[in-house]
């Protein structure tokens, strides 16, 4: 059985170098959420020259709103969105310097190739475990765009938070293996 990878950001080219498609994470320190609308302030800021309100270097970005907390616990339900919808903003986002991506779902190619460029990593949730992943989050705290309620950058403390590589540096995808590996396994069985 392959073994569990311990990994801590902020992410350093070493760590995410030796990452292959298909790993099992656990990922522990600081990670922001970010959804579509935190992701096109963020490329506005860009444009405009301004400085953003987060440094994106080395960081991990979440694609979640968090649901409001239980009296005494730092964050509620917080599952994986569709990483999709951030597919327009994310090859901005990693020329910028992010370099690890949290959701479920399939990038466009264009994705794989900005994280294969920027030598970057997306991390794959389980979706619809929200509650069970909450219980990994240590603190979180909003820090960017709190008029976006749910959808505002929270910077969260995380402690083994378990992912998957989905995209690794190489532009490994296990999505389009799974894809792959599922035509020759029915071409076998049709033949």
């Amino acid at each position: 059985m392959d073994r569990v990878k311990q990994v801590t950001t902020p992410l350093s080219g070493g760590v995410l170098e030796e990452l292959r498609a298909g790993d099992r994470v656990l990922l522990s320190g600081e990670v922001y959420t970010a959804r579509d609308a935190a992701h096109r302030r963020l490329v506005e800021l860009m444009e405009a020259g301004r400085a953003l309100p987060v440094d994106l270097r080395d960081r991990v970005i979440y694609y979640v709103g968090p649901c409001p907390a239980k009296p005494g616990q730092p964050i509620g339900s917080c599952g994986p969105t569709t990483s999709g919808r951030m597919d327009t903003y994310t090859p901005r986002l990693l020329e910028a310097g992010l370099k690890g991506m949290i959701g479920k779902g399939v990038r466009k190619p264009t994705v794989v190739e900005a994280i294969r460029r920027w030598r970057a990593v997306y991390f794959i949730a389980v979706g619809g475990a929200g509650a069970l992943l909450a219980k990994r989050v240590l603190s979180a705290q909003v820090v960017a765009f709190p008029e976006l309620g749910p959808e505002a950058i929270f910077r969260l403390e995380v402690e083994d938070f378990p992912v998957i590589v989905g995209i690794d540096t190489r532009g490994e995808d296990v999505y389009a293996s799974a894809v792959a590996h599922y035509r020759i396994s029915a071409s076998r069985t049709q033949g």
